[in-house]
């Protein structure tokens, strides 16, 4: 039996690949996994989230960004494709700047599937908290009403904050307030 060695692909070679690939794939310390494809309500959920930033945002000093546009954390060697992520670095929004990731998210959206939740939560939780800065990471269930926000602040804490259906969906990080109906409108989510 013929034994090949496992070589880490290097960032460059990740990222050339992902433009000229037609699949996405997230990156992990030298390894590259697949990405799932979404539900339809993944996609109507991730899709009126966008649609109620990008309206919210318009004129001021942010951009939103929806499924491919990838976060690179530095300090995990890693990439990932968040379903909504809004920066308001400068340097991620001028237009010398990396074109396909951005390094500064002000606030990260996933909507949550029976084959993403696991990684969302143990591997993309805790690295998201490990950005520099304040961060807000919002997870949405697409299989039952269910919202949950972690917010970590410029001293370190992170705070979770899960509410009811029917309740306000605060969103700290650029001043919107959502409702639970905006979010979930067209899904079929009960």
């Amino acid at each position: 039996m013929q034994r090949a060695k496992w070589v880490p692909w290097s960032e460059v070679e990740y990222l050339r690949a992902e433009r000229e690939g037609v699949l996405r794939h997230e990156y992990l310390a030298g390894q590259i996994f697949a990405m799932a494809g979404g539900s339809k309500a993944h996609n109507i959920i991730a899709g009126n989230v966008f649609a109620t930033l990008k309206a919210f945002l318009r004129g001021r000093p942010c951009r939103a960004f929806i499924a491919d546009m990838k976060v690179r954390l530095k300090h995990a060697q890693s990439y990932y494709y968040p379903d909504v992520v809004v920066t308001r670095h400068p340097g991620d929004m001028a237009p010398e700047g990396p074109v396909d990731y951005i390094t500064e998210p002000a606030l990260i959206i996933d909507v949550l599937s029976a084959s993403t939740e696991t990684t969302d939560r143990r591997e993309k939780l805790p690295a998201y908290m490990r950005l520099p800065g304040p961060v807000e990471y919002v997870l949405i269930d697409s299989s039952k009403r269910q919202i949950e926000i972690y917010r970590k602040a410029e001293t370190g804490e992170v705070v979770q904050e899960i509410p009811a259906p029917g309740e306000s969906v605060n969103v700290d990080s650029v001043g919107l307030c959502l409702t639970f109906e905006a979010i979930y409108e067209d899904s079929g989510v009960d």
